[in-house]
């Protein structure tokens, strides 16, 4: 990746799975003049600090809701990914405000420091759950990309440039239901739990993910939103491949959760160009950046189940690819 030959990234909520993903991969692959993680965790900081001994490597204490920090560390960044998020559906559904002025306040304040300093590009997040919301996690995410995709209008062709990765569930993340099984089983638990009977979900593995969100921060031309193309399974499946000997129960879908996940819905479709690896949304409005891709069908929707299945042995190589088996 020589276009961040001798450049400055900083990764926002870098403490987490996908910013341990990405340093490794940068690290190694790549000629960084730095990489500066930027998290309100210090103890995830001093932990993350003594894994990659790097002489590029900083850390920067500070909270994305607080733009005068944001300015100061981002004096002198090229590039910024937005990976920090408060992103555990139940908890957001009893602690609202509090995901809000993460999301959505947040992600506001990352956009006026990211033009005051004369950030390059700007790469955020997001989630399946932003495609027609049911749950307040997913409502600010959807606010966000908003604000992100709008802020294009800002900056002009000439300034900073954002764009949004879309994607659903990343195996092996924190948080991802793998690893919770996995410790059910471990503690020979005599089920495992399934919120419902035709639950599916699409998945991707953490180092494909920070690929994809690192090559879009090379290919991305300004506000749209690239969803990747992902793998479908039924979670029935997933449990069956940790272990096909144990019990599922059926407990019932929890608070804001949705049976099967939509990348983009039948609402988006006539914004939508498909390219080999992805879909890519554009805005309903003229920005003046070039469309990448051809323009699918209209109505159609990226639905986890309206699309080919991963069988039992695909499921385990998958696993076993994200080394969770």
């Amino acid at each position: 990746m020589n276009f961040l030959k001798n450049k400055t990234i900083l990764i926002t909520g870098g403490t987490g799975s996908f910013g341990h993903e990405a340093v490794k991969f940068l690290i190694s692959n790549c000629k960084l003049k730095k990489i500066i993680i930027f998290s309100r965790d210090e103890n995830k900081q001093y932990e993350m600090q003594k894994k990659f001994k790097d002489k590029n490597l900083r850390f920067f204490l500070g909270d994305i809701r607080d733009e005068e920090r944001l300015l100061h560390a981002f004096k002198g960044v090229d590039f910024v990914i937005h990976a920090a998020a408060q992103k555990h559906v139940p908890a957001a559904e009893y602690n609202p405000f509090e995901c809000i002025k993460t999301n959505v306040n947040g992600a506001q304040s990352i956009i006026s420091a990211c033009l005051k300093t004369n950030v390059k590009k700007v790469i955020a997040l997001s989630t399946d759950k932003a495609c027609n919301p049911i749950n307040l996690y997913g409502a600010t995410k959807l606010c966000a990309e908003k604000l992100f995709i709008n802020a294009n209008q800002l900056s002009g062709k000439e300034g900073t440039k954002f764009s949004v990765v879309r994607y659903g569930n990343v195996l092996a993340s924190r948080g991802s239901v793998i690893p919770f099984f996995k410790e059910l089983v471990k503690n020979k638990a005599k089920f495992l739990p399934l919120t419902h009977h035709d639950m599916t979900r699409f998945f991707i593995t953490l180092s494909d993910s920070v690929q994809f969100v690192l090559n879009n921060l090379k290919n991305t031309s300004g506000a749209e939103i690239v969803i990747p193309k992902m793998n479908s399974i039924f979670i029935k499946d997933l449990i069956k491949a940790i272990n096909s000997k144990i019990k599922i129960k059926i407990v019932g879908v929890r608070p804001g959760e949705k049976i099967n996940e939509v990348l983009y819905s039948k609402d988006e479709s006539n914004q939508v160009y498909e390219t080999n690896d992805s879909f890519r949304i554009y805005p309903n409005y003229k920005t003046g950046f070039k469309k990448i891709g051809k323009k699918v069908n209209k109505h159609f929707e990226y639905v986890s189940n309206s699309i080919k299945y991963l069988n039992k042995q695909a499921v385990i190589k998958l696993i076993k690819k994200s080394k969770l088996l």
